[in-house]
């Protein structure tokens, strides 16, 4: 289930913040769980208890970890640990991937066993994540014991960034559940941050969002080559948008509140490689599977070959994570064999190129990675490869291609150009020209804000199409 608007955070915002600024220091945390649980609940009312379920479990075996540690008795220490991630994980595959393993073993043993059917719960891979990186944080000694579970359950659910991203790990914010001091500079910057990221989502991942499922719609056997590449160009564009607009909506409410959570994304349509890719795209999901998994498999300490395994597993695990399908286990083995490739030779090759071959070569690989990850039947993946490729006989493009192209140029030319840094850089050789007119830099700069929230609300108030393509996950 997802929520059909992002009107709901819209009404719910105003009373969370008043209430949370008027509230005594000491009651903050507790405003933000019970509100974070109510913000859950409208989308998933049945899984509050799931949810709930999880933060006892954490706190518990983070609890337990920190006790046994101060006493010195290290075996029940990593025992308690083991418990927790061996839970969580079994949580998370139950709700997630049991109709997939269900399914499978059907198809491969010939067998008729019922599939569970469990919905799927809103952000349960982001929150699992979160609430297990705590015990791991405690454990390695990166992070103290949260004695009051009001302030853990607070972290668990926080509201502006519960549902997709980024994912925060604990030992970033521990200091700040506690003594953080809201300003007024946080929170004008993040009123800010929180505008430009709902711009992002409503103004241009959803308005390119609808050609690419207007393009789906046509039948992919058929499609010509122009209109299969406007068609997963368009979804290249608002996977971005959608994914980084949530990002920085996340971001900015938190800083609202007095978090200061980490970057999630640093323009990774820029990149020059698989490699520089994702280290600047969901930033937040590369720290977590370098810090819990592929660091603790041995990183690259013991060899190229264990190297190249433990980057193996850790894509392997990326590709599955985004959901229970083949297609996300081909597109994470996909971007594995990139990466190792690169590790191994590619880079230094790469080095003699010229830039914009580099940079051409990155994103035409990235390009082809989101057909696998947008269509999860395996026949269609093959069959809108084929069209991009004028391998199914449709040719190079028909009316309808022309059509979508010369009414979507401008469009796709303001993605492009949005996708980059130049729009910033632009606003602050602009900004800087006015940095001894204040008032007039302010007026400028709230106006352009003002003008995109009133624009996205507009949008959102007579648009239906409001998909969030992460809450999937």
């Amino acid at each position: 289930m997802v929520f059909s608007s992002l009107l709901v955070l819209f009404y719910f915002l105003p009373l969370v913040l008043v209430l949370y600024f008027v509230a005594p220091r000491k009651l903050r945390n507790g405003i933000l769980f019970f509100f974070s649980m109510i913000f859950y609940a409208w989308g998933e009312p049945v899984y509050v208890v799931l949810m709930l379920f999880s933060m006892l479990l954490n706190f518990v075996t983070g609890y337990l970890v920190d006790k046994y540690k101060k006493q010195d008795q290290w075996g029940k220490a990593k025992g308690a640990l083991t418990i927790s991630v061996i839970l969580n994980l079994l949580l998370l595959g139950i709700f997630k991937y049991s109709d997939f393993v269900v399914e499978n073993i059907n198809q491969i043993l010939g067998l008729a066993i019922p599939l569970p059917r469990l919905e799927l719960p809103i952000g349960i891979s982001f929150y699992t994540f979160q609430a297990m990186s705590y015990s791991i944080d405690v454990y390695r000694d990166e992070a103290k014991m949260q004695p009051n579970f009001i302030a853990f359950g607070a972290y668990v659910a926080l509201f502006p960034q519960l549902i997709a991203c980024p994912i925060v790990r604990f030992q970033t914010v521990a200091d700040e559940l506690v003594n953080r001091r809201e300003n007024m500079d946080d929170f004008s910057q993040g009123i800010g941050r929180f505008m430009v990221g709902l711009g992002k989502k409503v103004l241009l991942a959803n308005s390119i969002g609808m050609i690419w499922e207007q393009i789906c719609a046509m039948g992919i056997d058929t499609l010509p080559v122009l209109t299969a590449w406007i068609g997963i160009l368009a979804f290249t564009f608002q996977i971005y948008f959608d994914f980084a607009g949530y990002s920085d909506m996340a971001i900015g409410l938190g800083r609202m509140f007095g978090f200061h959570f980490l970057e999630n994304f640093d323009y990774p349509y820029l990149s020059k490689s698989i490699t520089e890719f994702w280290r600047r795209w969901h930033i937040s999901l590369g720290t977590w599977f370098r810090e819990y998994v592929y660091i603790p498999l041995g990183g690259n300490r013991k060899g190229k070959g264990r190297q190249i395994f433990n980057l193996a597993v850790v894509w392997a695990l990326t590709g599955i994570w985004h959901g229970a399908s083949w297609n996300f286990l081909l597109w994470g083995c996909y971007f594995g064999v990139i990466l190792i490739a690169e590790k191994l030779f590619l880079l230094k090759w790469m080095k003699r190129w010229p830039g914009f071959l580099q940079h051409f070569y990155a994103m035409f690989l990235v390009v082809i990675g989101w057909v696998l990850f947008a269509l999860t039947d395996l026949n269609q993946v093959g069959a809108y490869l084929a069209a991009m490729f004028g391998l199914n006989g449709a040719g190079f493009a028909n009316e309808a291609s022309l059509y979508l192209l010369t009414s979507n140029l401008i469009l796709l030319v303001i993605l492009a150009l949005a996708s980059t840094d130049w729009p910033k850089r632009i606003a602050l050789s602009f900004m800087l020209r006015l940095k001894n007119r204040e008032i007039t830099s302010a007026v400028v700069q709230n106006v352009f804000l003002v003008a995109v929230f009133l624009l996205s609300v507009a949008y959102l108030v007579n648009s239906s199409y409001n998909p969030f393509l992460y809450f999937r996950f």
